[in-house]
């Protein structure tokens, strides 16, 4: 198998987990005089489609009242892996361990306050899980002072580095490098390449395929 094909993530419900986790999207869309405008957003994804909340004017909305076809990313960086990992000189075996996403569709700017609602209620639900607040409904006057931008998918597509393309015994290896690097991010990139850290070092408890 080509190792693009490894990297792909087959699940869409792996997909739609980092979705809903993942806080910041990067949605671009083609301006005026033809180029491309990314501007990162809080999202949520909801009901197979990607919503966000903008103010009520702005070249982003123009952009789209103009031109519906955009894109939609999200990433999440889990591991810089030095290049002395590989080779103790040779700079260009530095590599990074990742999770992506990629939406193509068409979005529109919603003009229905049931879906409004919904789509905001989603958006708190997801960034205020702890509550105190009021759900909104499709009667609330709010809904005149905020727009709602929702993308409609043509494709996703998602790719992931975790590991998944060595052989157990390099990637058990590989993981022994970055607990003994001690990053920030060491522990949970751990978890999501399938080991759990223990008093006797790494245990391999997943195999990691999306």
């Amino acid at each position: 198998m080509k190792l693009l094909g490894r990297l792909e993530i087959k699940s869409y419900e792996k997909i739609k987990e980092f979705l809903s986790k993942e806080h910041i999207g990067r949605i671009a869309s083609i301006d005026g005089n033809g180029y491309p405008q990314i501007i990162p957003m809080n999202f949520a994804f909801l009901n197979d489609a990607v919503y966000m909340h903008s103010y009520i004017r702005g070249e982003k909305l123009d952009n789209i009242i103009r031109n519906q076809k955009v894109g939609f990313e999200v990433d999440r960086e889990l591991e810089f892996l030095p290049s002395y990992f590989s080779h103790p000189t040779d700079a260009s075996q530095a590599d990074t361990l990742y999770i992506s996403v990629v939406i193509k569709g068409n979005a529109s700017i919603v003009d229905d306050d049931l879906e409004k609602s919904l789509g905001l209620n989603a958006l708190m639900e997801k960034y205020q899980p702890e509550g105190h607040y009021e759900p909104l409904t499709k009667d609330d006057l709010v809904l005149d002072e905020v727009a709602v931008i929702k993308i409609v998918p043509d494709s996703i597509k998602g790719k992931y580095k975790i590991g998944q393309h060595m052989s157990a015994d390099s990637r058990t290896i590989l993981a022994k490098k970055i607990l003994e690097r001690n990053s920030t991010t060491s522990k949970k990139t751990l978890e999501i390449m399938g080991f759990e850290v223990t008093d006797n070092g790494l245990k391999m408890i997943d195999e990691p395929v999306w």
